[in-house]
């Protein structure tokens, strides 16, 4: 469904986005993962055509984004971080507007009472969007990327600012879509990428670092195997046996609690030490009161991938390459005048 190949974004000397490459399949969710500054919303602007490219082509179900644009821009639905909404219109105001200006044929009543069901709009559509909350105008920019029905979603921090009964709903929506829809997704919250999406994208530095399920990228950076055990018995003896059986090469004391301590085991390359643990400390009447194996989170993963700490939930972005004296630039729009603007 989405070709991307090539894909270059230069600020003078400034390379935001380099040489990027990859393919979305027709119903797949993809969720983009990165550090701030790491070019995820710089990329999301070139495949949606709202930023042209240095090199590269990005092609949308055949259509090119530079040469065919309209007919591509017809096939996405894009959810910027900041929705570009007009605060003076109501609700139904906006998404008409929105309705007239993508030229969209689909039968107008029944289309966009469909979709403010879905977005959880119904009972806000007379509303002023100035008055709605902050979940809500998330909710309205998720509305107007849906008009049209495209075929891709290009939804960027989409559940920035929402409070967790909001976020909750929003994961269940997009999930939805995903039924229907090719989605790419950008986010902070690794557990919403683990949740909603089907393949991750990790970007580092303008270019992807791993493309992989969230298994598929733990057995890539995962080393050897990890034991956590809590067993009773005097810390020395058991370190003894432990660091005795064939197969472990390092066991130490993580929780110390008198007699009934916490240990980190570590394996060789390849091996399975379990059933050599659970029989040597059952020989030396040592008792395991607990065993687990350890495996790597999406945030162990994220680290390893990027050697950078994931960013705090509501961290906000406008532009994450641009240097900081472009960045209070104002934006420009992305939907033609504001009412009133040429009066």
């Amino acid at each position: 469904m989405i070709q991307v190949k090539g894909l270059t974004r230069r600020y003078g000397n400034l390379a935001a986005v380099s040489d990027l490459s990859f393919s979305v399949s027709e119903g797949e969710i993809i969720g983009f993962l990165g550090p701030n500054g790491a070019g995820k919303t710089t990329t999301m602007n070139m495949i949606t055509g709202c930023l042209r490219a240095t090199a590269g082509t990005v092609t949308v179900d055949g259509a090119d984004i530079e040469t065919d644009a309209d007919r591509a821009r017809k096939i996405i639905g894009y959810l910027p971080e900041n929705p570009p909404l007009y605060p003076d219109m109501t609700v139904d105001e906006y998404l008409e507007f929105v309705y007239q200006l993508k030229k969209c044929t689909l039968p107008y009543t029944e289309h966009l009472t469909g979709i403010c069901d879905m977005a959880g709009l119904s009972d806000v559509r007379g509303r002023l969007i100035r008055n709605l909350s902050k979940g809500y105008r998330q909710r309205v920019g998720l509305a107007q990327a849906l008009i049209g029905d495209p075929k891709v979603l290009i939804l960027d921090e989409p559940t920035v600012g929402l409070d967790p009964r909001q976020i909750i709903e929003i994961r269940e929506v997009i999930r939805s879509l995903g039924q229907k829809h090719t989605v790419i997704l950008s986010s902070h919250i690794l557990p919403e990428v683990q949740e909603i999406c089907d393949r991750i994208l990790v970007i580092d530095h303008g270019k992807i670092v791993a493309d992989g399920t969230p298994a598929q990228l733990s057995e890539r950076v995962e080393g050897a195997e990890q034991l956590n055990m809590t067993i009773e018995g005097e810390p020395a003896a058991v370190l003894g046996v432990l660091r005795a059986i064939p197969g472990v090469s390092e066991a130490v004391v993580t929780v110390e609690d008198g007699m009934k301590c916490v240990y980190r085991i570590t394996a060789e390359s390849g091996a399975d030490i379990r059933r050599a643990v659970f029989d040597a400390l059952s020989q030396h009447r040592l008792a395991i009161l607990s065993m687990q194996q350890v495996e790597l989170s999406l945030e162990d993963i994220f680290l390893e991938l990027t050697g950078a700490e994931p960013a705090p939930e509501q961290t906000i972005s406008t532009d994450e390459t641009q240097p900081e004296a472009s960045k209070q630039k104002k934006k420009r729009r992305l939907f033609g005048r504001k009412r009133g603007d040429d009066k």
